[in-house]
This record gives structure tokens, C-alpha cells and sequence, in this order.
């Protein structure tokens, strides 16, 4: 019995692995913007997990500064993400990015919440950082803001491509 579980297991991740790539094929028309932060065609996928540019939602001089707007990614790749509010606001970080991706885990303080779904937002109460792993999936142009702020320019974009 033990057998044929390994059997199924097997012919059910080796057809997961075909039906993804063409899934994500199908999403890049979600593309509504191009700008990037790096070129993604000189970048090649690898098994080890790549880290993503932090991202720091405001400063001591300035609460609604960012220090990168636009993130490029790709399909297919894992990754590690820093956010980190370093202002005395409080920042809720939401896109639609997250339902596009295999989240792995958050971790906070070096305690680890290891995802089954994608989370709504992250919610910065104080100064902090929170770091995201995961791996891209749907290739397209996903819009991320802090949504009461964004009309003060804490938005931006993140491609995969």
C-alpha cells in the first residue's frame, strides 16, 4: 500500500510541475506596466533562494518615504524579502502579489510563520522588519501600496517575469 502512496505522490508532483508553467503562462496579462528595477533575462533560476532588495517604508526625516519602488522577480525563482518600517507609523503593506506566489514563511524577531495561503497584509504596528520567503509563480505586474499612504507615494510595482 505504502508503495502505490508513493507512486500517486510522485505522478501527482511530476504533473504539478508540467501545469505550472503553462498556468503562469496564461496570467502574464496581468502585465500593465514594464518599469522594473533589473533586468529579470540575466538572471536564471536557481534552487537556492535569492534575496530580494529591501524594501523600507519610511524613515526618521521622512514617514512616507520608500527607498525602492519597483521590484523585478522571476517566475519560478524563491526568494527572501526584508520589509521593514522604520518610521513610527503604522504601515499596512497590501498587494495582490502574495495570492500570486508559494508563500514559505514570515519571519518576525526569528520566530517563523510557515504559510498554507496567501496573507492579506502585513501589518507594521511599530519599527520593525519582516521577512517573506517564497517562491514567484505567475508571471505579471502586481501593484503593492500602503493603502491609506499611497496617495503620498509609499506604492510601487513588482514584476515577474
Amino acid at each position: 500500500m505504502q508503495k502505490y502512496k508513493a507512486i500517486a505522490l510522485t505522478v501527482l508532483v511530476g504533473t504539478a510541475l508540467l501545469v505550472v508553467p503553462g498556468f503562469a503562462q496564461d496570467a502574464d496579462d496581468n502585465d500593465d506596466d514594464d518599469t522594473a528595477a533589473a533586468p529579470a533575462a540575466a538572471q536564471k533560476v536557481t534552487r537556492a533562494s535569492k534575496d530580494v532588495p529591501e524594501l523600507i517604508l519610511g524613515s526618521a526625516a521622512d514617514s512616507f518615504t520608500v527607498n525602492q519602488k519597483d521590484f523585478e522577480l522571476i517566475a519560478g525563482q524563491g526568494y527572501r524579502w526584508k520589509i521593514t518600517s522604520a518610521a513610527g507609523l503604522e504601515y499596512k503593506f497590501a498587494t495582490d502579489f502574495f495570492r500570486n506566489v508559494w508563500m514559505n514563511q514570515i519571519v518576525i524577531n526569528d520566530l517563523e510563520v510557515h504559510m498554507n495561503g496567501a496573507p492579506a497584509w502585513l501589518e507594521f504596528d511599530k519599527e520593525g522588519t519582516m521577512q517573506v520567503q517564497f517562491t514567484t509563480i505567475r508571471p505579471g505586474t502586481y501593484r503593492w501600496s500602503v493603502p491609506d499612504l499611497a496617495d503620498k507615494g509609499m506604492k510601487g510595482t513588482i514584476t515577474i517575469k
